[in-house]
């Protein structure tokens, strides 16, 4: 390679066609049991995403991968509201996603100047950081929504990726094509993507084409430049059972698969957001055609929601198509919380929904036989056996919870659990092993 061609490499998928292993790809390879040839060639032709902007990369952030053959990842999502604008709540969310192993935190700000919290979080998380430019440009250009002009948007997606966002939902896909069919089809719950909403009302006001969409090659320039990775946002996910997998949301992957081979003729990384709402039976087709229609791209997916009514309980309807979705072949997960759809989440609700949502992610990563994801359950099991209380705390996805939980209920019979006490099955069989005569009715210490 002549000195003039390296000069032209910037993102993670310029040095992987080039033949490059990155020291990103090497730490991806080193996390996920990999070998570097498999990140290098899957990076190259877009199966796996690095998002990693070049500034982020000098600040100190860590490599994740997203895709094929690796663990399934997490992000939460926070930032700071209208209605509820408390940047040290914001803080504290920080500090769980870091401590409680989640992958990513996408910063949603969406009130006010919001450049100082996203530029104090890339300086400070070494997580990957996404954003959606759409929600920051009303504030950012100081205009209503209709005076909006193609301009202000690339201008804000510039000044996301100038302060090193690892990758921006970018709702390109929601052109004047799909909206035809979303008027034509109709729709239980219509859009209820908050930048999908965004565009289709500036769209329909103005008269004109998404911007995102009309310019597309702009905003890849400006992801090339920094290596952000642009994750096509799904502005027509189903918002209820009732619109899943409909012909609003079909056409819309549709547009995406053809973006995402834009993207990547401009060496830029790609990954494709999707559903939402869907009922179990219909998850694992969703997940195939995607892939079909994306080119295997790495699909990004919020839940799906298994069922509408359980609200206030949707960590765990998510958590449950999570699963499905993730071991049906869908590579990144956001984390739902129990207040979806009812208010902010606090810190404790994004606690809950990150446990909730690594559980599924783990319980995908063993179903899809990912390397070393079963390690820690087999140590757990070992440490059961040997009621081993101090070991499980060490494998338990959660030890400050488990710890505090077991020990509000203290036993009598050293070594139990207030469950069964002195009938606990594991201590009966140990101790038959052991050759301790037993006897139930009475202290057989």
């Amino acid at each position: 390679m002549t000195e003039l061609q390296a000069d032209k490499l910037v993102t993670q998928m310029d040095y992987a066609r080039a033949g490059q292993i990155t020291p990103q790809m090497e730490e991806v390879a080193e996390r996920e049991h990999r070998d570097p040839e498999y990140i290098r060639e899957r990076v190259a032709d877009g199966r796996i995403a690095i998002p990693a902007n070049i500034v982020h990369i000098k600040k100190g952030m860590r490599a994740f991968g997203v895709g094929e053959g690796l663990s399934t990842k997490v992000n939460v999502n926070l930032g700071i509201s209208g209605d509820k604008a408390d940047a040290a709540e914001e803080w504290k969310k920080v500090k769980i996603a870091e401590d409680l192993g989640a992958d990513a935190i996408m910063d949603l700000s969406n009130s006010g100047k919001t450049r100082k919290f996203r530029q104090q979080l890339i300086d400070e998380t070494p997580l990957m950081v996404g954003t959606v430019p759409m929600y920051d440009a009303i504030g950012y250009m100081e205009k209503p929504l209709v005076k909006l002009t193609k301009d202000d948007l690339l201008a804000t997606v510039r000044a996301h990726a100038e302060d090193g966002v690892d990758f921006v939902t970018i709702h390109a896909g929601i052109n004047r094509s799909v909206i035809k069919t979303f008027k034509e089809t109709g729709r239980l719950v219509n859009i209820v993507s908050r930048g999908g909403s965004l565009l289709f009302g500036w769209m329909e006001v103005t008269g004109n084409e998404n911007p995102f969409y009309e310019f597309y090659d702009e905003v890849l320039d400006i992801c090339h430049e920094y290596d952000v990775t642009i994750s096509l946002g799904d502005s027509c996910r189903p918002g209820c059972l009732y619109d899943a997998n409909d012909a609003t949301e079909t056409a819309e992957i549709i547009e995406l698969g053809k973006l995402a081979v834009r993207a990547w003729k401009r060496g830029v990384q790609v990954m494709i957001e999707g559903p939402g709402h869907m009922a179990i039976d219909e998850i694992a087709a969703n997940m195939k055609m995607e892939k079909r229609l994306c080119h295997n791209a790495p699909f990004y997916v919020l839940g799906p929601l298994v069922t509408d009514i359980g609200v206030g309980y949707d960590h765990i309807t998510a958590a449950i198509g999570g699963a499905i979705s993730a071991s049906a072949g869908a590579d990144f997960l956001c984390y739902v919380t129990p207040s979806e759809h009812l208010c902010l989440p606090d810190a404790q609700d994004v606690r809950d929904g990150l446990i909730a949502t690594k559980i599924a992610a783990h319980a995908a990563d063993i179903a899809k036989k990912v390397p070393h994801a079963r390690d820690e359950d087999d140590r757990m099991g070992q440490a059961r056996r040997k009621l081993d209380w101090e070991e499980m705390w060490k494998h338990a996805l959660d030890p400050e919870r488990a710890r505090e939980r077991y020990e509000s209920s203290p036993a009598a019979t050293e070594g139990t659990c207030t469950m069964c006490g002195k009938m606990c099955a594991v201590r009966t069989v140990n101790k038959v092993f052991e050759g301790t005569t037993i006897d139930l009715g009475m202290d057989d210490e």
